[in-house]
């Protein structure tokens, strides 16, 4: 989202975990309907055996609507543990492309954040930019990893330059640079774009070091550098969509900017992302078909990110969804509000032909991302929580709706948030789906996702019974992570309680912006 991740001051770190049950010698998770993450139907009742952090077996026991023999179920250790989830639908765990680390202009620490994000079933995210500095990151890295700490586990991107004395300005000083920023310990670089001969230097030594990558391609640097100079020297993967219209401009070759235009002005520069997908070449024209087919043939991965510029096309959807009062911090709902500081509060302004436009923008934009995906491209989940009304967590589940209404099918949805996010981090052999030998990462919840995706929503989704009661159903029943059995309603209760006590700390309401004049 940044197009300039300055480091704050570092947000706290998480407390030492209390929370979680496991991981037991074994564990078997009784009865669930199996959705595997590869794409595959639904298929149950199935029982999964783990052995403390990995998973040993997976045995259909039985058929829908028929009893199941006890005598054909795999049998509990003396030292093992079951956990019922008659009737409960099992899938891998989350894979959240695009999950900044809270921040202290948010006021958002980590506890605040990871507890929402393993509330939503999400047990793997990346840290685009590692904004709170590398060594923050790698030491709740590393305390994830041991389930010292209640987080997901952590992929580190430093963002390109971080750290360094000097502006990297000669392409020996990148590569000098992405050397450095190898030996630390980082997993991959974020790139925000910078001068061709840099970004070539930058990108192909660190492929050739076997790491990997992401790029916000900013309007600074993008007229001369777009996604397909980005793919072509080694990045892995882009964020967002910025530079993928550029790659597709056949009339032009900047941006359509109005002469009064300036990039610090986040109106301007928001107002202005709205019209950008109509200046590309029109879907499956020549020019968008020989893009995307280069794309597609350097195994290239796009994460959208769809949900945090929802808000450029329905403000009003987005600040009034119903998660702010209980979940969202008075800091964050500040940081929101209109500004000419905060980044992402562009509501200067922002009216009907705004959101107009960026409504064509996502037919646009989602037909290509769409098109990719049925042509073989990897398309993942990422959220980019933190600005623009979206919370974390909340608006990952949001994220997976979006990719919905782009044309995926709900288990298209299911692999870009699962396998197609852990093939990107070269972390396929281990998580993404629910295979044998597997880490045991695994969302649980009591509805059926494929029929509603909100389900998977902390708060549910709303349902009237056959008695005329309104109630919610679902919400993610449990987060299992390396074996590991969180309550995932009660980790959403802790951080209700943690925004109630700010909340009653500074007397503080959520009040719509200007309302309170």
């Amino acid at each position: 989202m940044l197009s300039v991740y300055s480091l704050n001051a570092q947000v706290k770190k998480a407390p030492e975990r209390t929370q979680g049950e496991g991981p037991w010698p074994q564990l078997i998770i009784r009865g669930v309907t199996l959705i595997n993450g590869n794409g595959a139907p639904p298929t149950g009742p199935v029982d999964i055996v783990v052995e403390k952090n990995r998973i040993k077996q997976i045995k259909v026991v039985g058929y829908p609507g028929v009893a199941i023999d006890p005598e054909k179920r795999p049998q509990l250790a003396d030292n093992g543990k079951e956990l019922d989830a008659t009737g409960m639908y099992l899938l891998p765990g989350f894979v959240d492309m695009h999950g900044h680390i809270g921040g202290s202009a948010q006021g958002a620490d980590a506890e605040y954040v990871f507890k929402l994000w393993m509330a939503h079933g999400i047990t793997t995210v990346r840290d685009p930019s590692a904004g709170n500095g590398l060594d923050w990151v790698l030491d709740q890295k590393e305390k994830s990893a041991k389930n010292d700490i209640t987080a997901p586990r952590i992929y580190a991107y430093t963002a390109f330059g971080q750290g360094s004395k000097e502006d990297i300005s000669t392409p020996q000083q990148a590569r000098e640079w992405v050397q450095a920023n190898a030996k630390k310990g980082a997993d991959g670089i974020k790139f925000f774009g910078a001068a061709p001969e840099i970004m070539k230097a930058a990108l192909e030594e660190n492929k050739n070091l076997g790491l990997r990558s992401a790029c916000h391609h900013a309007q600074m640097a993008v007229a001369r550098w777009n996604v397909l100079n980005s793919a072509k020297a080694g990045l892995t993967s882009m964020e967002h969509w910025y530079g993928l219209p550029e790659a597709l401009f056949d009339d032009r070759t900047v941006q359509d900017y109005p002469v009064d235009y300036n990039y610090n002005n986040e109106q301007d520069r928001f107002g202005e992302a709205g019209r950008l997908w109509q200046q590309a070449a029109p879907p499956y024209s020549k020019k968008w078909n020989e893009v995307m087919n280069e794309l597609l043939e350097l195994d290239f991965t796009i994460d959208p990110t769809f949900n945090i510029y929802e808000a450029s096309r329905d403000l009003m959807r987005a600040r009034r969804a119903e998660w702010h009062e209980t979940y969202t911090m008075p800091s964050l709902w500040d940081f929101y509000q209109p500004s000419k500081i905060s980044h992402g509060s562009y509501w200067h302004d922002w009216g009907t032909e705004q959101e107009v436009n960026w409504r064509n923008n996502y037919k646009l934009w989602m037909t290509f991302i769409n098109e990719y995906k049925n042509r073989g491209g990897r398309v993942t989940a990422g959220s980019d929580s933190g600005f623009i009304f979206q919370l974390y967590g909340f608006a990952y589940i949001r994220e997976l709706e979006l990719l919905r209404e782009a044309g995926f099918h709900p288990l298209e949805v299911i692999r870009a948030a699962t396998l197609n996010g852990a093939e990107a981090l070269g972390a396929s052999e281990e998580l993404g789906t629910v295979e044998v030998g597997k880490l045991a990462d695994f969302v649980i919840v009591e509805e059926n996702p494929l029929a509603n995706l909100k389900v998977l929503y902390g708060t549910g989704a709303v349902r009237l019974t056959e008695d005329n009661e309104v109630v919610r159903a679902g919400g993610v029943k449990y987060t299992i992570k390396d074996g590991i059995v969180y309550d995932a309603k009660a980790l959403l209760k802790d951080v209700e309680m943690m925004v109630k006590e700010e909340k009653e700390r500074t007397g503080y309401t959520i009040i719509q912006p200007g309302l309170d004049k």
